[in-house]
C-alpha cells in the first residue's frame, strides 16, 4: 500500500489562455482520458504542437472497474508517469480468483512479475495522467481546453472527405481549430468516432454482441479482503451468467464491486444491472457484505465497446478516417473477457503517433489502414482468444466443470496463470482438445 498522501486528485488543473480561433496545430486530440493523455505525451515527445480537448473539467470521476494490468504499467513507465502513480493510493493484484455457480473457487497466481497489476480509483489515476499531459503540452507551446464540447468535425470533401479539424464550444463561444491529424480519444461516445464511422463511412457504431453494459459501486469493509495486496475476484452466478460479478479492492478498506454483461445477453434478462447487483450482494454474498457500507452515490452504469473480432476486412470496428485515427475505447479495443481497456488504449496511442511521425507530410487513408492492421497484428490473437473464452462463459455447465476441475488440477492452474501473459497459453486455453483432455482425464 502506498504511503498516505493528500488527495491531490480533488484539486482543479489550471490551463493557460484559450488559443485564438482558427489556430492550427500538428495534432488535435479529443478526449482527456488515458488514451488521449498518452497520445498527447507520445506526441509531445516527438516535438508536435498539440491541442487536447476534454469535455469535462478535472477533477472528474470515470466509471470503470479500476484495474490496471501489467501491459498498462509498461507504457506508463515508458512515459515516465509510473513513479508518480505509485505514490497514489492503490491495490496490487498478484492473483485472480474465479468462482462458479456451485461456489467452487480457484485462485490463480500471476507468476510473471511484469504482469502483476494495480487497481486504481480512476478519479486519481486519470487526474495524474491529465495533469502530466497538461504540463508537457503547455511546455511545448500547445494548449489544453477543459469543458470543451466538440460539435462537428471539419471535412474537406474535395480531398476525399479529409478531416481537417473540429468545431466546438467553450461556454457560449464557438471555435474552430485545424490540424493534419485529429485523434478521437473520447471514449464510448467519442464525437470523432461517431462522425467518422457513421457519418462518413455509414458503418455500424453499436453491435450488441460486441458491446457490454456494466454497473459499479464502491463498498467499504467487505469481508475476506486484503486491502493492500492479493487477488481480484470474478464470480459466475446463477441468474447472471453469461455475465460476471467482480470484487476489486482499491485500498483504504474499499472495493470496486460491479457486474458486466453484453448488450446482446442483457436483453434476455428481466432485471436491470442495478437490480441484479443488489440480488447478488443480498442473496449470494450476504455474509461478506453484512458489515459493509455502500459509498454514497457511487452506483453508476456505463457501456463498454469490446474489441471482439468482426467478420470484415478490418477485423475490428473502423479505427481511422482520412486525417483521423481512433484510440482506446473510441476504437473499441476493450478486452472481451476481462473488460480491461487501459493497456490497449495506451498501446494504440503509441502506435497512432508512430504512424503520424512516419507520414506527417501525407497522412492519408492508406496510413490509417496500416495503423489498424498493425493494431490487429499485435492484439488480434489476444482479442480473439478472449472472445472465445467469453463465449465459453455463456455455458453454465462448462464454467462449473472447468473451475471445479481447475481447483484440483495443477496443470489447468498453470495454463490459466500463463494465459494472463502468454498468447500461446491463451490459444491453448481455447483449444477444444486441450479442454477435453484436461477436463475429462
Amino acid at each position: 500500500m502506498a504511503d498516505k498522501v493528500e488527495p491531490f486528485w480533488k484539486k482543479s488543473i489550471p490551463n493557460k489562455e484559450i488559443p485564438k480561433n482558427k489556430t492550427e496545430f500538428d495534432i488535435i486530440i479529443v478526449g482527456g482520458g488515458p488514451a488521449g493523455c498518452a497520445s498527447a505525451c507520445y506526441a509531445v515527445k516527438e516535438g508536435y504542437k498539440v491541442l487536447l480537448l476534454e469535455k469535462e473539467e478535472y477533477p472528474r470521476d470515470k466509471i470503470c472497474g479500476d484495474a490496471v494490468g501489467g501491459k498498462s504499467l509498461k507504457h506508463l513507465d515508458e512515459l515516465k508517469i509510473l513513479d508518480t502513480l505509485k505514490k497514489s493510493p492503490h491495490y496490487i493484484f498478484d492473483s485472480v480468483l474465479f468462482s462458479n455457480t456451485k461456489n467452487e473457487k480457484v485462485c490463480i497466481n500471476i507468476n510473471d512479475p511484469k504482469a502483476v497489476g494495480y487497481v486504481y480509483p480512476r478519479i486519481n489515476f486519470d487526474w495524474i495522467l491529465f495533469n502530466e499531459a497538461t504540463k508537457r503540452i503547455e511546455n511545448n507551446d500547445g494548449y489544453v481546453i477543459q469543458n470543451f464540447r466538440v460539435k462537428n468535425i471539419l471535412i474537406d470533401k474535395k480531398e476525399n472527405n479529409r478531416i481537417i479539424g473540429i468545431k466546438g464550444t467553450k461556454g457560449d463561444k464557438e471555435y474552430e481549430f485545424f490540424a493534419p491529424l485529429t485523434i478521437g480519444a473520447g471514449g464510448v461516445n467519442c464525437p470523432i468516432s461517431k462522425a467518422t464511422i457513421t457519418d462518413i463511412y455509414n458503418e455500424s457504431f453499436i453491435e450488441k454482441k460486441h458491446w457490454s453494459s456494466a454497473f459499479r459501486q464502491y463498498w467499504k469493509n467487505v469481508e475476506n479482503v486484503n486491502y493492500e495486496k492479493g487477488a481480484i475476484e470474478f464470480h459466475y452466478i446463477d441468474g447472471v451468467i453469461p455475465g460476471y460479478f467482480w470484487i476489486f479492492p482499491i485500498g483504504e478498506n474499499t472495493c470496486n464491486v460491479g457486474l458486466g454483461i453484453t448488450l446482446e445477453d442483457l436483453k434476455n434478462k428481466e432485471q436491470k444491472l442495478k437490480e441484479l447487483q443488489n440480488y447478488i450482494i443480498t442473496e449470494k454474498f450476504a455474509p461478506r457484505f453484512e458489515n459493509a457500507t455502500l459509498v454514497e452515490n457511487s452506483g453508476k452504469s456505463w457501456q463498454i465497446p469490446l474489441g471482439s473480432p468482426r467478420k470484415s476486412k478490418l477485423k475490428l470496428r473502423r479505427m481511422f478516417g482520412n486525417g483521423c485515427l481512433l484510440v482506446g475505447d473510441s476504437a473499441s479495443l476493450v478486452d472481451p473477457f476481462t473488460g480491461e481497456g487501459i493497456g490497449n488504449a495506451l498501446l494504440s496511442a503509441k502506435i497512432a503517433i508512430k504512424y503520424y511521425k512516419q507520414n506527417e507530410n501525407n497522412f492519408n487513408l492508406e496510413c490509417g489502414e496500416k495503423y489498424q492492421k498493425e493494431i490487429w497484428d499485435l492484439l488480434g490473437n489476444e482479442l480473439s482468444n478472449s472472445f472465445k473464452i467469453q463465449k465459453y462463459t455463456r455455458k453454465k455447465w462448462l464454467i462449473n466443470w472447468f473451475i471445479g476441475k481447475a481447483k484440483h488440477k495443477p496443470e489447468l492452474q498453470r495454463i490459466l496463470s500463463e494465459s494472463l501473459t502468454s498468447k500461446e497459453a491463451q490459444r491453448q486455453l481455447t483449444s477444444p482438445w486441450l479442454l477435453f483432455k484436461n477436463l475429462v482425464f
